[in-house]
C-alpha cells in the first residue's frame, strides 16, 4: 500500500522561526502488508485502513511539534509499523527549510520493518 503526497501544515524544527511560522510537510508512506491481499477477499475488514492510516500522520505532523524532521519521520514509521498486518512501513517526510538557495525541499526517509 501507498499514501503519497499527504500534506499538512507542522511548526516543527529547531529554529524559533521554524516553530513560529510552521511549514508544509509532504509524507509518503509505503506499507507492506503481512497478509497477502489474495487471502483478503473483497471486504473491507480484511485490508488496512488507509483513513486510519492519514489520520495517523495527520495527528504527529499537526501535533507537538519536534526539532528534527527525521524524529518526525521516526514517529510516523513507529506508529504505522505498529498497525495490525503491517509488516514494513517506509517513510518519506518532504520539508521546504527556511534556508536560501534553489531547490524543492529536502527529505528524509526511515524504514521499520517486524
Amino acid at each position: 500500500m501507498l499514501l503519497s503526497g499527504m500534506t499538512f501544515f507542522g511548526r516543527h524544527g529547531a529554529l524559533a522561526a521554524e516553530r513560529e511560522l510552521g511549514a508544509r510537510y509532504t509524507v509518503d508512506a509505503e506499507l507492506g502488508l503481512a497478509a497477502s491481499l489474495d487471502d483478503a477477499g473483497d471486504r473491507r475488514q480484511d485490508v488496512l485502513d488507509y483513513t486510519s492510516v492519514y489520520e495517523q500522520v495527520q495527528q504527529l505532523v499537526e501535533g507537538e511539534p519536534v526539532n528534527l524532521v527525521e524524529t518526525l519521520a521516526v514517529r510516523i514509521a513507529q506508529a504505522l509499523i505498529a498497525q495490525p498486518g503491517v509488516s514494513l512501513a517506509r517513510v518519506r517526510v518532504h520539508k521546504r527549510p527556511l534556508v536560501t538557495g534553489e531547490f524543492d525541499d529536502f527529505a528524509i526517509e526511515v524504514t521499520r520493518e517486524r
